[in-house]
């Protein structure tokens, strides 16, 4: 009989080890995590560019201050610190991406600009569906609002159809607006990137915004930027002698004679950028 029982508690020992053993490592890849460490100081801004909007920015200590605007996302945010302990900073992008730093107060700065990629990200603050059902409900709905937004788009890039010479630009990079359709409930913007000169153009982000014109004695401008429901086609990079084009959707709008629809390129680690102003005379009638 004890022999029997010996053999029971060692199957019993060699069927849970695996399990312990993967806990164990799960728990321990969770926590030990290293963070990267940002340094700042009083005299200097250090900016902090994320790759979705800012929602939410929090530092654990008083001699640090981290600002962004909290009225209006935008993808940047400012830290300063005054001496002291180091504290860490905690920013939630507005897709529920969060990001997790140490920061440290350093009299000599060698780097005021940080750009920080998706990949830095520690995790997600939105639950995982569980729902088998909602979530092939979900992502039926989503496959066929992106079905329709590919095939609007390839229908659109196929057209030779203009809504005018809409063009800027700078050191051989030419930026075009070729059209601006209306469908459904959305905008289409079919845009045209020609490189014309002897370098690659990497592409750092193609931004769309509303400018208002703040009436008053002190005249300044308010930007608000718009997120495309759908890119179609979009490069991060062009070769040189390369034309691309490329849809943007986004929800539809329209603006008022004070108002105008901005379109930013920047090049990733260059200085090739073009700021285009749209009129609202051609938001208001597209195609």
């Amino acid at each position: 009989m004890r022999r029997y029982n010996h053999i029971f508690i060692m199957l019993f020992i060699f069927a849970f080890t695996p399990r312990l053993c993967s806990a164990q490592a799960t728990a321990h890849a969770q926590t030990t995590h290293i963070l990267d460490t940002i340094y700042a100081n009083e005299t200097k801004n250090v900016a902090l560019f994320f790759p979705e909007p800012i929602r939410q920015g929090i530092t654990g200590s008083d001699n640090f201050v981290f600002t962004y605007n909290r009225e209006k996302e935008q993808y940047f945010g400012l830290l300063q610190a005054k001496p002291g302990k180091e504290s860490n900073l905690l920013v939630v992008n507005r897709n529920g991406s969060i990001f997790s730093y140490i920061v440290r107060y350093k009299k000599q700065l060698s780097k005021l600009n940080y750009f920080i990629p998706e990949s830095n990200s520690i995790g997600n603050e939105k639950p995982t569906v569980t729902d088998s059902i909602l979530a092939e409900s979900s992502e039926e709905q989503v496959d066929n609002r992106t079905y329709h937004y590919q095939k609007f788009c390839s229908y659109l890039l196929n057209r030779k159809q203009r809504i005018g010479r809409i063009k800027k630009r700078n050191e051989g990079i030419v930026l075009s607006v070729e059209n601006i359709v209306f469908d459904k409930e959305e905008l289409y913007f079919v845009i045209q990137i020609e490189n014309n000169s002897t370098l690659d153009y990497d592409l750092n982000f193609l931004n769309l915004s509303i400018e208002t014109r703040q009436k008053g004695k002190k005249k300044s401008l308010q930007r608000l930027y718009q997120e495309p429901i759908h890119k179609h086609s979009l490069p991060l990079k062009i070769a040189e002698s390369e034309t691309v084009r490329f849809v943007y959707v986004l929800p539809k709008f329209s603006l008022s004679n004070d108002r105008r629809a901005i379109l930013e390129l920047n090049e990733k680690d260059g200085e090739r950028n073009i700021e285009m102003k749209l009129s609202h005379k051609y938001i208001n009638n597209p195609n």
